[in-house]
Order: C-alpha cells, then structure tokens, then sequence
C-alpha cells in the first residue's frame, strides 16, 4: 500500500551528523560558490517529492553541477563524509523518487543540459542528463530525426533513464531500457563507470546499461547518454475514436496488438477523463469512453493502417474512428491527454491528486480496467482512468480528500487492491512510473524474495555505505544486512 507515513528510522551508515552534513555543505559552498551551492528553505522543499501524496523531504542543501567532473567532486566530498546523495532532474517522477528522507545533498543535473553529438548516419545522440526530451526533439527537428519517447512531461533524459519510463510511444518504440545504447555513471565512490558504446547491440559481459536504467539513482548518477533516435515519419495520421463501455475500448485495443497493426500510440480516457478533458482543455470530444490513435508510417501505410483499425473498433462496437493528419489537429488533442493530470484534479478542488498505475498482460487488460472501476465505484472514490493501453499499462488518477480520514483510508485500500489484482494478473505493481519509496513494499510479493535480496545485494556492492539515494527501492535495513 502506498503509505503517508515516513520511511522507517534509517541505518547508522545513512545517517549523518549534522557536523558531517555541515562540513560537506561548507566544502561544496568552497568548490562551487553561492551561485551553484544553496540552502535556502524553498529551494530545498522544491526539490522534495512534490508530485504524490507521499510526505515531501527536503535535502539539507541543493547543488548544480556543470559537468560529470563536478558530479565527481561533489560525490567523493558527500562519500568521505558519509552524507547521502539524491540526483534531480526535473523532479516529475510519482513515487517518492525525490525525497531526501535522510537528508544530506541534492544534485540537480539542470545545467548539465548540451547536446553533445548527433550521429544521424548511426541514428543516435549523446546527451547530457538535464537534457529535456522537448529540447532534444526541438534540436534534431531540422536533421529530420526525432527521440520517441513521450512520457508527457517534459523530463530530464537523465531522469527517464533512472525510471526507466515509457509514456505513450512505447507500444511502438519501446522504453528507455529499448532506447538506451550506453551510459556514463558516477559510482558512490566518485568513479566514472561507462556502460556501452554506440554499436546497436554488443555480447560483451553484463548489461551494466539496463543495470542503471532503472536504478532511481541508487546505483550511481547518470552523467551522459546516448540514445537510438528515428527518422520522422513520412506520414503521421491520428485520431478518435468513441466505444459504448470501457470493455469494447479495451478488447479493440488487444484484437488491435493482436493482429499486428504497427500503431505508434493507443491511449485509453475513460469516460469521466474526457469530461476533464474537454473542461480544462476547452474541447469537444463525446463524452464515453475513447481511444487515442496515432499511426507513423508512409501515406498509404499509415491510410491502411488506419481503415483496419476502423474495421476492428466497428467489430467492438466503437466507432466512427475520425482521424486527422493535420499537426495542429494532432497536437491540440495529444496535448489534451498530456494534460490529463491537471484536467483530473480540475475535478474536486481542494483535493490531492494521487496517481497510480499497473501494467498486465495485454490478454488481461479489459478484465483488469473494467474490475478496477468496479472498484472504484463501489468505494465511492473519484479516479479517472488513462492508460498507455497498446502495452497493457494504465493509470488511476485518483482525487482524495486528504482531510477526511474515512475517504484517506478507502483511497489506501482501493490502491492496496488495485496492485494486487496486477500481481494475480502476472502483471506488475508499476509499469512506468517506478517503484521509489511508494511501491517498494511491492516488490517482494511480485518477483519473490531472491530477486529482492539479489537487488539488495548488487546495492550493496555498488554502494556500501548506502549513500546512493537511500530509502528507495530496496529497503536501507535490508541492504546493510547483505
């Protein structure tokens, strides 16, 4: 269950002393001066969790590196003195990933933002981390290359690499543990460990890549990327397409992976999400459950394409599929469901928005989305439900009342149930939005308890004094046990 409590007393090893904590501080002010060294109480509470119920937990102090140089630095400084370390990016992340529950220095990779070469002929790019994934598509727009992954928030690529996001691409071009060819990290020790190189695929030794990609900073800092880009599509057509329930929705979407259409994004709004929708984004869209359909290709492809989609919603009974090709058409409505967040908490004022999301099997998906609203409205709870449904992902974005303790405690419940009927679906307690502090409790029930000490244990290793981003992932008392 995602709690509201704070994570338990820590380890001695991630524990520091305030003296420790302010002899690093005054070493890191020496190095990096007050323009890039801050303690300052609304810049540390800006970077604590912001973005989910979970308590917020501001470092003690926030520093902006230039340089994998700098990261270097400031780790070997907080490492001597055993004080955590937390990486920033943008600070979108839904789990807790943020927090500082130990204190000790925040490392926010914003200026650490260059492009640092384009290989269009290899069909890659190496980055910085606080490259957003706006900025880079604004850079490669006139090469003709575009980078897929849409997680709708403009990210930092560090961050997407760190949580391994997806966003609403992925049906097609996969997640960042797909895109990412090869890294550059910062160990707890302040080595500058490389992952890969460019070559599209390697079988050399461990996949140390796909080790990090995912890590939440508990590893180490991701300092540079490169990353497999694709060339923009001759043709883009998108549109929607309305269904009588949420179940017809949902088996179009698995006749539609199914019989292998290459669509490049299916997003699920149920029928309250569009009402948000259409109120906070100023559309028009008919209130019943819908799908969001893009497809990429060549003109008669992507005109192919999309007459068979028509023909397997019609067999659901959803339809008609009306679907543009003009940009501004297509950006107006992708922009709508990136602003599903904010729509859904337009709903109840006051309240605090909590999401969530599961991933199963795709033969399961309808199953699963239509017993969670079941759920939801049998404990009289407002949750609107989008999903990235080409891969059988979902999310609820459910509205609670914090101040009503009756209300707190069904919303925990119906998310309690709402993983373990993922789990008994073989699916999983988080498809996207990674596990942080929220969902760390999940872990052992979903991959047993080897896989967890087997995390437990390549944590250990990587970082024995547990000073990678403690409290996340795998539990701080469990690691110093291995």
């Amino acid at each position: 269950m995602t709690s509201l409590a704070h994570p338990a007393a820590a380890p001695a090893s991630v524990r520091p002393s305030r003296s420790a904590v302010e002899s690093v501080i005054a070493t890191l002010a020496q190095e990096f001066g007050p323009s890039l060294l801050t303690t300052a109480a609304a810049t540390r509470e800006q970077h604590g969790n912001m973005a989910s119920w979970l308590p917020s937990e501001a470092p003690d102090a926030v520093v902006f590196p230039q340089c994998t140089a700098d990261v270097q630095k400031i780790v070997r400084i907080c490492a001597a003195a055993g004080v955590p370390i937390v990486p920033f990016g943008t600070g979108t992340s839904l789990e807790g990933q943020v927090n500082a529950p130990f204190g000790g220095i925040c490392v926010d990779t914003r200026d650490m933002n260059k492009v640092l070469a384009v290989h269009a002929e290899d069909l890659d790019v190496v980055v910085e981390p606080g490259v957003t994934r706006k900025q880079l598509n604004e850079y490669l727009r006139d090469q003709g290359l575009f980078f897929p992954l849409d997680p709708g928030a403009d990210a930092a690529l560090g961050g997407m690499a760190a949580t391994r996001c997806s966003g609403t691409n992925a049906v097609r071009y996969g997640t960042m543990k797909d895109v990412t060819l090869a890294l550059k990290v910062v160990l707890a020790n302040g080595e500058l460990m490389t992952t890969g190189t460019r070559a599209k695929k390697s079988a050399a030794g461990y996949d140390l890549t796909r080790l990090f990609v995912g890590s939440e900073g508990t590893l180490g800092i991701i300092t540079e990327l490169t990353l497999k880009l694709h060339g923009i599509p001759e043709a883009i057509a998108g549109g929607i397409c309305p269904f009588p329930t949420v179940e017809a929705a949902c088996n179009t979407v698995i006749t539609t992976i199914q019989t292998g259409i290459p669509v490049a994004r299916i997003e699920l709004l149920d029928q309250l999400q569009v009402k948000a929708v259409n109120a906070y984004s100023k559309l028009d869209l008919p209130e019943v459950p819908l799908l969001l359909v893009e497809f990429h290709g060549s003109e008669a492809g992507v005109a192919e394409q999309a007459a068979q989609f028509g023909d397997i919603a019609q067999e659901h009974g959803g339809g008609p599929f009306d679907w543009a090709t003009r940009p501004e058409d297509r950006t107006r409505l992708w922009q709508a469901r990136h602003d599903a967040y904010w729509a859904a908490g337009a709903l109840r004022r006051g309240t605090k928005s909590v999401a969530s999301d599961v991933c199963v099997p795709i033969s399961r998906l309808a199953e699963c989305v239509v017993a969670t609203q079941e759920d939801i409205a049998a404990s009289n709870l407002v949750a609107p439900i989008v999903g990235h449904v080409g891969d059988g992902n979902f999310h609820l974005g459910l509205l609670v009342d914090m101040d009503d303790a009756d209300e707190v405690k069904r919303a925990k419940a119906l998310l309690e149930r709402l993983v373990e009927r993922a789990l008994a679906m073989d699916g999983t307690c988080t498809g996207e939005h990674g596990v942080g502090q929220g969902k760390m409790k999940y872990l052992k029930a979903e991959l047993g308890a080897p896989a967890l000490a087997a995390m437990a244990a390549i944590k250990h290793a990587l970082d024995p004094a547990g000073l990678m981003n403690p409290g996340k992932i795998v539990p701080a008392d469990l690691v110093s046990q291995t």
